[in-house]
């Protein structure tokens, strides 16, 4: 069976400059966490230009807002829990689960939206809707109110915890694309959060005492690491506290800007690295991540993104901020 170039180790030079590993229109791209607040946002605005497969847990959930998307094939969506499917995999010595294969396969790149909450919530449990304060009760009591034990349990039980969440089914993703992908891997996007290079400095200490910068950290790591080996870049975007719509309407934009009723705060910093400090518009988010990608910008490298007073920016002159980076 013959090896293709973009199935060998290190195929091409740096991918900052190879213009051949610039998507195209009509690519592939998977949006894993496309039924969530902001995948919701970065699917829809990709479909613009790209060939979207959304990877989700309930497609009945988030196919109205799609709809449209749906109906002219610029979105598919695909059913999988990665919890789920990485712990069968595990004890199946499976790469791909059957259920990735479809939406991965003809993937020219990855974005991943997928994260948790901080601190226990709903969104902790693995339906996203029970109440979690007993399973970290019982946690806490069995593991002598140590934290570090205590969210070791709640790893080990597959709930959505950071570590699980944030870290595992990030290495888990980009795995099971390196072991079924039969075209050409451009690039990767990781939407991350301010902090994660700060986890020692005030107030970041406080929003990591369960361990959500670090996971972040780690999923990082893996994506950075699996980018240098294969040949495709990749990208880290940091929003700072995300605010703002999704909003339950699948309108047709050539920016998402418009979606938010907070007009006062439109204007869009970034940075290279983690020295931002702020909050991000939904919007904004997915705007940035899809201009990174029409744009072929912020290649190999991380950023933050926040918003501060003032108008949004022209697409030209977001544009200049990105190739700036």
């Amino acid at each position: 069976m013959p090896v293709f170039p973009w199935q060998q180790n290190n195929p091409f030079p740096s991918a900052g400059g190879a213009s051949n590993k610039a998507l195209q229109s009509k690519d592939t791209i998977v949006v894993v966490g496309a039924s969530g607040n902001v995948g919701k946002l970065v699917a829809l605005r990709l479909s613009d230009t790209y060939n979207v497969n959304g990877i989700v847990r309930n497609a009945a959930s988030v196919q109205p807002f799609f709809e449209d998307r749906i109906k002219n094939g610029s979105i598919k969506l695909f059913e999988a829990n990665l919890l789920d499917e990485m712990n069968n995999a595990g004890n199946e010595g499976v790469k791909c689960p059957p259920s990735l294969v479809a939406p991965l396969q003809n993937a020219n790149a990855i974005i991943i939206c997928t994260g948790t909450t901080a601190f226990p919530t709903k969104a902790w449990t693995k339906s996203g809707e029970e109440e979690v304060s007993k399973d970290v009760l019982n946690a806490l009591l069995d593991n002598s109110f140590n934290i570090k034990s205590s969210l070791a349990s709640l790893d080990e039980q597959g709930l959505n915890t950071p570590y699980n969440v944030d870290a595992k089914s990030n290495e888990f993703i980009v795995q099971a694309w390196n072991s079924v992908c039969k075209v050409m891997q451009k690039r990767i996007i990781m939407l991350s959060s301010i902090g994660v290079q700060r986890r020692d400095q005030m107030p970041f200490p406080i929003l990591n005492t369960c361990g959500v910068l670090d996971a972040k950290a780690a999923g990082e790591k893996a994506i950075q690491d699996s980018a240098k080996e294969r040949g495709f870049s990749y990208t880290i975007i940091r929003p700072g506290q995300l605010f703002g719509g999704p909003y339950d309407n699948n309108y047709y934009l050539g920016t998402l800007f418009q979606l938010d009723k907070d007009v006062a705060t439109q204007d869009v910093v970034v940075g290279k690295g983690d020295e931002l400090l702020g909050d991000t518009l939904r919007s904004t988010l997915a705007e940035v991540t899809a201009q990174i990608c029409e744009g072929d910008s912020a290649r190999d490298t991380d950023f933050a993104v926040v918003n501060v007073k003032g108008d949004s920016p022209t697409i030209e002159l977001l544009q200049e901020r990105l190739q700036s980076l």
